[in-house]
C-alpha cells in the first residue's frame, strides 16, 4: 500500500487517452451545480444501533476555473459487549456487560481549487482536514499545489489525475501507559503532532452505462514522511429521476503507520439516497 498505487493507476490511464478525441468532450456544465446525500439506518429490539452518514459538495466551472468544495460526516452507536475478569472470586468470574455507545464518528471538509491552463491541463490548490475519534490518528490536514491533467472526456468515460507537494500534520490518538507510581495502572498520553512536506496524488475516473447507471472512483494518496494515507472509493449510482438517484459506495481507508492496538485498513460500505442540484 504504497504511493506504486498511484503510479499504477497513472500508468494504466494513459493509453486510454488515445480514445479522448472520439468523440469528441462535451462542452462542461457552467456555474455552480452540486449534490446532497445521505443514508440512514436504525435497528431496535433484540439489537439496537443507528447508523448516519451524510456528504455534501458543490462544484464551480466555467472558462477558467474548476473548483470543489465537499463537508461529509458518519456517526454511528451500537450496542457493545464488553467482558472482563473478576479475579477476587475463586475460580474467576467473567463478567459480560452491554453498552449502547458510540462505535464511530468522523467528519471531513475539503476544496480544491483549479485554474485552467488549457483544455485540458490546470494548476490546482487543495485542503483536506479530518477529525475521527476512531482512527489512529485524531486529525489530519494537509494543504498542497500541484497539477491536474484531464486524460479522458467523452460521454461515456472521464479519467483525470492531480499531483503536487505541500504540508502535512497528523496527530497520533491518545494511547494509555502503564504509570510507574500506581494507581491508576494507566495513563493517557497523548503524542506530539507531526508536520512535514508530503506529496498528494490523486485519480478520478467515471464510466456511463448508460443515461441512469455511472460507476465513479476516486483514488487519493498522501504520503509524509511519518504516515502515508491511501484512500479509494468505489461507487455506484442509479437515477430515478433527474434530480435523485441512490448510490452505493465502498471505501476504503488505509494508513500505514499507526500506534499498537489500532488496524492499519478500515472499511465501510454506504447506501445513500442522492440529490443534485
Amino acid at each position: 500500500m504504497k504511493p506504486t498505487f498511484l503510479a499504477s493507476a497513472i500508468l494504466l490511464a494513459l493509453p486510454l487517452g488515445a480514445l479522448a478525441a472520439d468523440p469528441p468532450p462535451p462542452p462542461p456544465p457552467q456555474g455552480w451545480s452540486g449534490s446532497g446525500e445521505a443514508g440512514l439506518a436504525v435497528a431496535s429490539g433484540n439489537t439496537k444501533s443507528q447508523n448516519v452518514n451524510a456528504k455534501i459538495d458543490l462544484k464551480f466551472n466555467d472558462s477558467r476555473w474548476k473548483d470543489d468544495f465537499y463537508v461529509l460526516a458518519l456517526r454511528n452507536k451500537a450496542n457493545v459487549t464488553t467482558t472482563t475478569v473478576d479475579n477476587s472470586t475463586n475460580p474467576p468470574t467473567t463478567i459480560s456487560n452491554t453498552h449502547y455507545q458510540t462505535t464511530a464518528n468522523r467528519w471531513e471538509s475539503g476544496a480544491s481549487v483549479g485554474y485552467k491552463v488549457d483544455d485540458r491541463s490546470y494548476i490546482v490548490g487543495a485542503l483536506r482536514y479530518e477529525h475521527d475519534t476512531f482512527s489512529p490518528y485524531d486529525y489530519q490536514y494537509i494543504a498542497s499545489i500541484g497539477y491536474g491533467y484531464q486524460v479522458l472526456k467523452n460521454p461515456h468515460d472521464e479519467l483525470s489525475f492531480e499531483v503536487g507537494g505541500g504540508y502535512k500534520q497528523v496527530q497520533p490518538t491518545s494511547i494509555y501507559v502503564a504509570n510507574v507510581n500506581p494507581p491508576p495502572d494507566l495513563i493517557k498520553v497523548k503524542p506530539d503532532s507531526d508536520s512535514n512536506p508530503a506529496g498528494r496524488g490523486k485519480v478520478d475516473y467515471k464510466h456511463n452505462f448508460n443515461a441512469n447507471t455511472s460507476i465513479v472512483n476516486s483514488f487519493l494518496v498522501e504520503s509524509a514522511s511519518g504516515n502515508t494515507f491511501i484512500q479509494n472509493d468505489l461507487g455506484l449510482a442509479v437515477k430515478m429521476t433527474n434530480a435523485l438517484a441512490l448510490k452505493a459506495t465502498y471505501e476504503v481507508r488505509h494508513n500505514s503507520e499507526v500506534a499498537n492496538g489500532f488496524k492499519n485498513t478500515d472499511q465501510l460500505l454506504t447506501t445513500n439516497l442522492v440529490y443534485s442540484f
